[in-house]
């Protein structure tokens, strides 16, 4: 009997706990947290996810949630891109493979959210793995080979692109390689993008193929498990994005610019993509605060530095100017002001200078072994030292 009542009592605990257990997740404020990368040659930077996965294939989560993890973290857009012939949930759920995008879809329109209609082509390498997105029909790219999917989801007029170059389970040595099939696909109009980045995988290999062949650059999660088991959000981790750079948030518009190549890869504090588009995006979260300062003779003075993104730019510097020492390497802080300090190197000089000091930055990759040059500029006006009057630190 009193076995029976110690096994009842953490029961009847629970029920009586139950009530204000939902009280309190009920009351737990729902905040989006805003991606700070500026809009830049007047589009919008969209923040995009295209390859996520639900209960539907081998994902562990159901279709909605993956609409309110996008708005939480401030995404504008996402592909639901469940496996069409991976499905190991079949004894559990009946193999419906538009119904993810069904059930994601009303949620993300309640949230703003734009929610792609995609699929995952899973095929043994070569090609490998393939995601079609803007699809109209996933049911209709369930074919035999690879390459009747392939057309038919082009018949419906996807972006297709290549998954994860590199993934171990069909590379086991970890290389990214070109087989003749994806210049197949190239030719015929049928493969239009690479993921640069997948999850927390970087591969250069695809970074230069999409520069010299013109595909667009990817960078997405690839999510199965619940977004906050593989990206530590609270403390500001992110998941991977891609950066579309549209006329606006609409579907057509995403669509357009990734055809059009207008992408950039965000991944940790990378920024990965062609000049065109990440030199703007620098100097448009940077500004000089003081753009003159009086340096007097080897003593020192700061130069205020505004960030107002949520990337840290890694900065270093390219020689040295004339007369004037600074640190080699600078960081210019997300969402904070930055002091570089500035020191003059002779007694003597009395002259005003406009400088723009040339510096590297190291996390935005213009090509795989290239880093982007930028300059910062702001006027130095050198003063003797006054007898008597001590150095600036």
């Amino acid at each position: 009997m009193k076995a029976e009542i110690k096994r009842l009592v953490p029961a009847a605990l629970c029920v009586a706990l139950l009530p204000f257990v939902m009280g309190l997740l009920g009351a737990h404020p729902r905040h989006r947290k805003e991606v700070k990368i500026p809009d830049i040659l007047g589009y919008k930077t969209l923040k995009c996810d295209f390859h996520i996965h639900t209960v539907f294939s081998d994902g562990s989560v159901w279709p909605n949630v993956r609409s309110e993890e996008a708005w939480r973290e401030g995404l504008d857009a996402i592909a639901i891109t469940d496996h069409v012939e991976h499905q190991p949930h079949k004894e559990d759920l009946t193999t419906l493979h538009d119904r993810s995008f069904e059930i994601a879809k009303p949620h993300g329109d309640r949230l703003n959210i734009v929610v792609i209609r995609g699929a995952e082509l899973t095929r043994d390498m070569p090609p490998g793995h393939l995601n079609a997105i803007f699809l109209e029909k996933v049911e209709d790219v369930d074919k035999e080979t690879w390459r009747e999917a392939v057309q038919a989801a082009s018949s419906q007029g996807a972006f297709i692109f290549y998954n994860h170059p590199a993934f171990k389970w069909q590379q086991p040595d970890g290389v990214a390689r070109w087989y003749p099939e994806h210049t197949e696909l190239v030719e015929a109009g049928m493969l239009h993008g690479i993921e640069v980045v997948n999850a927390r995988d970087y591969y250069p290999k695809a970074h230069r193929w999409c520069l010299d062949k013109k595909l667009t650059m990817l960078s997405n999660s690839d999510i199965h498990r619940p977004l906050n088991l593989d990206y530590h959000i609270q403390q500001g981790d992110h998941r991977p994005l891609t950066l579309v750079f549209a006329t606006d948030s609409g579907v057509g518009a995403i669509k357009e610019a990734l055809l059009e190549r207008r992408t950039a890869v965000y991944s940790g504090d990378l920024l990965i993509g062609e000049e065109r588009f990440l030199r703007p995006i620098f100097e448009k979260s940077i500004s000089i605060r003081t753009p003159s300062v009086i340096v007097q003779g080897t003593g020192g003075a700061y130069v205020q530095i505004t960030n107002t993104s949520e990337i840290t730019y890694r900065l270093v510097k390219v020689g040295s100017p004339l007369d004037l020492k600074l640190p080699e390497r600078v960081h210019l802080q997300a969402n904070a002001t930055t002091i570089l300090s500035i020191k003059g190197l002779r007694s003597d000089v009395e002259e005003t200078r406009q400088l723009e000091i040339p510096f590297v930055v190291e996390n935005l990759k213009i090509e795989p072994e290239r880093a982007m040059l930028v300059h910062l500029a702001f006027e130095v006006s050198f003063r003797p030292r006054e007898v008597g009057v001590p150095h600036g630190r």
